[in-house]
């Protein structure tokens, strides 16, 4: 139990989700549930995260219990290992512990040092599901962030943007390679949807693979459809939504040297008004780079839904919290 990828619910589940997002937007009352406890424990920085899950705990009466990586002690995931270096303390133990003392963990672990497939199998992640006994919170790991995604899908309804409508998530610049755990949920939430997704990137951008063809199939069991196009003009053409967000190459992953060079070249790649339609709605997870990943123009127009999504943050949370202890 928990939520570790919006894949691994039904499509009804995500949409009552969603609904209930919305009642709660619009004022509807939070199930308070006294004596439960929910365990945050940030591995890395957050802003609307650390925020959304504070507020969302208070609305439902529940006790918190906060942790921050830099609080506690080195945590080791690897089994079998001699433990004679810098951590001092083995997932195997910090998660039941953590387990024993709330309801409900939520955990944020980026990735780390390594390659891009030690990082795809999200140790950190995986571990605390595996041993913490209690449902387990995705708070964004190495390969999902489901919190943005359900944020996103209620985002969506919001706007009334129609499910078969043309849903282009698209490479963005940024001075520095970002992890896949947005653009992998963005990619599989909108197929999930029944939208008609195009993955826009550079030639050497895309997504894994394996997200690639499970988005394929979600989308093929909710009537959408999902493609990869390298060719800017032709896939925003029509777009209800844009969505940008930066990530690393894989190819160049955890080269830095080679990843700058591969992409000093696509400085291009910033949405301006001109990737617009009239009716086309801008959408980022945010923290963005402004003028960097998108300029002003669009940040602070009337198509931008950025703080929608934000606040949204807030309430599917919330729906989420309710659902997992109800």
């Amino acid at each position: 139990m928990g939520l570790d990828h919006l894949g691994e619910l039904a499509k009804e589940q995500v949409q009552a989700l969603a609904d209930r997002a919305n009642a709660l937007r619009v004022g509807a009352a939070p199930q308070r549930c006294p004596g439960k406890a929910l365990g945050l424990f940030f591995l890395n920085p957050s802003l609307r995260t650390s925020a959304s899950f504070q507020r969302a705990a208070a609305r439902l009466d529940l006790e918190l219990v906060q942790l921050r990586g830099d609080g506690v002690w080195g945590l080791e995931h690897r089994d079998g290992v001699v433990m004679d270096g810098t951590t001092a303390e083995h997932l195997r133990e910090a998660a039941p512990v953590l387990g024993r003392y709330v309801d409900v963990l939520a955990v944020r672990a980026f990735p780390g040092a390594g390659s891009f497939e030690d990082n795809r199998i999200d140790p950190i992640m995986s571990g605390f599901h595996r041993w913490a006994g209690v449902p387990v919170i995705n708070m964004e790991s190495a390969r999902w962030h489901p919190c943005q995604a359900l944020a996103d899908w209620a985002t969506l309804d919001q706007h009334q943007v129609p499910k078969p409508a043309k849903f282009v998530l698209s490479w963005a610049w940024h001075p520095k390679p970002l992890p896949h755990a947005v653009p992998n949920s963005t990619a599989c939430m909108a197929a999930q949807r029944g939208m008609e997704v195009v993955l826009l990137c550079p030639p050497g951008l895309e997504l894994h693979p394996e997200v690639i063809t499970e988005a394929q199939a979600l989308a093929a069991q909710s009537d959408g459809s999902f493609r990869v196009s390298h060719d800017r003009e032709e896939a925003l053409d029509g777009a209800a939504v844009v969505y940008a967000k930066s990530w690393g190459s894989i190819q160049h992953w955890g080269e830095l040297e080679t990843e700058t060079s591969f992409r000093a070249e696509l400085r291009d790649w910033c949405v301006t008004p001109s990737w617009l339609g009239k009716q086309t709605r801008f959408f980022h997870c945010l923290p963005v780079r402004r003028n960097v990943v998108v300029t002003d123009a669009v940040l602070d127009g009337p198509q931008s839904c950025v703080i929608d999504q934000a606040e949204h943050r807030l309430h599917a949370q919330t729906a989420l919290l309710e659902s997992l202890l109800s």
